[in-house]
C-alpha cells in the first residue's frame, strides 16, 4: 500500500473501480494504528522542518465534491503545530481576483520556508471548471498547463516541496455522501445546489481531470492518485507519502554559535 506518482497517461486510472484498493485490505483498527504512526512521524518531522527553514511544503488536495478533502486535513494534519501549518481554500475568484492573472491569488498563499500549507482545491480549478463549463476558449485553458508547470518549477527551485493528491471517488460513493449531507444536520450545510450540476457533468469532469493529471505531473511537482472511497485507506496513503517526503529531506535543527550559547548561559546564570 504505497502511492506512486503519475508518470504517464497509462498510469492515470480514474475509473470507478479504481476508487478502491483491490486485493486484501487491513482491518479498520490496523489502518487507524498505521495512520496514527504516520501522523506522529509528520508531527515530529514538522517540528524540525519549522526550525530548519530551508524548505517550504505545499500540499495540494484536489478532487470532486465530497471526495474527502476536509476529512484529510482533519485526520492527517490533526497533531501538527498550527504555528507551522496552515490551510488555504479556493472558491470562485472574486471580482478583484479576476482583474489579475489566474495565478496571482495562488502565489499569495504559497508557504514561506519552514511552513507547510495545504491547498483545499487549488489553481487547478482554473483549468477544470472553465474547461467543463466552457467559460474560456480551449487555447486559454490548454496554455495554463505550461503556465502552471513553469510556476511550480519556479517554486521548487526556490525550496518549495510540492505534493499533489487527486482524491479519486466513485460515482456511487459520491452519491452516498451527497445524500448524507442532505440528511445529516451536521453536514447538510456543506450541500450546495451546484453539486448536482457538477455531478451531471461527471464524464466531462473525468476528462478534465485526466488532462490535468497527464499534463501537469512533473518530477518537481508530482500528482498522486488516491483511492478515496475508503476514508481510512485515503488517510493512511496520504499520511505515509507526506511523512516519507519529509524524512527524505534530512532535516536538522540549526546549530547556534558556541559564543552565543556561552553568552546566554552567562546571562541566565547571573539572572538567578
Amino acid at each position: 500500500m504505497k502511492l506512486e506518482p503519475v508518470t504517464s497517461k497509462r498510469s492515470i486510472r480514474i475509473d470507478d473501480k479504481d476508487a478502491r484498493l483491490g486485493g486484501e485490505r487491513k482491518s479498520d483498527k490496523a489502518l487507524e494504528r498505521a495512520t496514527a504512526k504516520q501522523v506522529e512521524r509528520i508531527c515530529d518531522l514538522q517540528r524540525v522542518f519549522y526550525a530548519d527553514e530551508r524548505y517550504a511544503m505545499l500540499i495540494v488536495l484536489q478532487g470532486r465534491d465530497a471526495s474527502g478533502k476536509d476529512g484529510t486535513v482533519r485526520k492527517v494534519f490533526r497533531g501538527v503545530n498550527p504555528q507551522g501549518c496552515a490551510v488555504a481554500s479556493f472558491k470562485a475568484p472574486t471580482e478583484h481576483e479576476r482583474h489579475h492573472d489566474f495565478l496571482w491569488r495562488i502565489h499569495r498563499q504559497v508557504p514561506e520556508r519552514g511552513m507547510i500549507r495545504v491547498f483545499n482545491r487549488s489553481h487547478y480549478e482554473d483549468i477544470i471548471v472553465p474547461r467543463v463549463h466552457e467559460l474560456i476558449p480551449k487555447k486559454v485553458w490548454t496554455a495554463r498547463y505550461d503556465q502552471i508547470n513553469d510556476f511550480e518549477r519556479m517554486l521548487s527551485a526556490n525550496g518549495v516541496i510540492i505534493l499533489k493528491f487527486f482524491l479519486h471517488i466513485s460515482r456511487a460513493e459520491q452519491k452516498r455522501r451527497l445524500l448524507e449531507r442532505v440528511t445529516d444536520e451536521t453536514k447538510n450545510w456543506k450541500f450546495r445546489e451546484g453539486d448536482l450540476d457538477d455531478r451531471a457533468n461527471w464524464d466531462r469532469f473525468t476528462k478534465a481531470y485526466r488532462g490535468v493529471l497527464a499534463n501537469t505531473s512533473t518530477k518537481w511537482a508530482p500528482w498522486y492518485i488516491v483511492p478515496a472511497d475508503d476514508d481510512d485507506v485515503r488517510n493512511w496513503l496520504i499520511a505515509r507519502t507526506v511523512a516519507e517526503t519529509l524524512a527524505r529531506l534530512n532535516l536538522r535543527y540549526p546549530k547556534a554559535e558556541p559564543a552565543v550559547l556561552r553568552k546566554w548561559r552567562s546571562r541566565i546564570e547571573r539572572a538567578d
